[in-house]
């Protein structure tokens, strides 16, 4: 399974990079083919397409939104890695999606969120954006609190010592994900 874990903001002091390694690094000591995919090197104009993208056999691509759709589309499965802005999704992670046509459709995706209640809301709002998109979205969540006060998640995307010992803290969330996109990569691979 090659599998993309999209970083869904650019705000400047954002803490999504950190936890984006932390799958990162869980998904490789499962030998899975992780890479993370930062919306920083997808710079976008606001999507303004006058005919939605799925419906229009005559689309005219933004190259900048070419590169885009062409590094998504390489992928077998999806980890979103999102804040919560607002008690929703970043307007930049959206505005990528919105491009999106094939590029996820009979593909799984999972949320992992973060923020003061663990991004629960964001979580909720993009796995209804993702199914929109045709993408399975499995079931699974994984959440932190707080990255940016508790110092949850380190630079190098290494979970503090307090969160790692706790047996049913974010660790095995995630971990417990992974295996379920693993699952559902196989099955919809085969399908497809």
């Amino acid at each position: 399974m090659k599998l993309a874990i999209i970083i869904g903001t650019t705000r400047q002091g954002r803490q999504s990079d950190k936890v984006a390694k932390w799958v990162e690094l869980s998904a490789k000591a499962i030998d899975i083919q992780a890479e993370i995919v930062d919306l920083k090197d997808y710079p976008m104009p606001f999507f303004n397409e006058a005919i939605s993208p799925r419906y229009n056999p005559n689309r005219i691509i933004d190259p900048a939104v070419k590169l885009w759709l062409d590094k998504i589309a390489s992928f077998d499965a999806y980890v979103f890695v999102t804040p919560e802005y607002n008690h929703s999704i970043p307007g930049v992670l959206k505005n990528a999606i919105d491009y999106l046509t094939v590029e996820l459709v009979h593909k799984p995706s999972a949320v992992v969120s973060h923020g003061s209640v663990g991004g629960v809301r964001a979580a909720t709002d993009l796995k209804e954006i993702l199914s929109e998109s045709q993408s399975v979205v499995i079931p699974k969540t994984a959440t932190l609190m707080n990255v940016g006060m508790t110092n949850a998640v380190d630079e190098n995307g290494q979970l503090s010592a307090e969160l790692l010992a706790n047996p049913y803290g974010p660790k095995i969330h995630l971990d417990n994900l992974l295996k379920e996109l693993i699952w559902y990569s196989d099955a919809l691979s085969a399908a497809r």
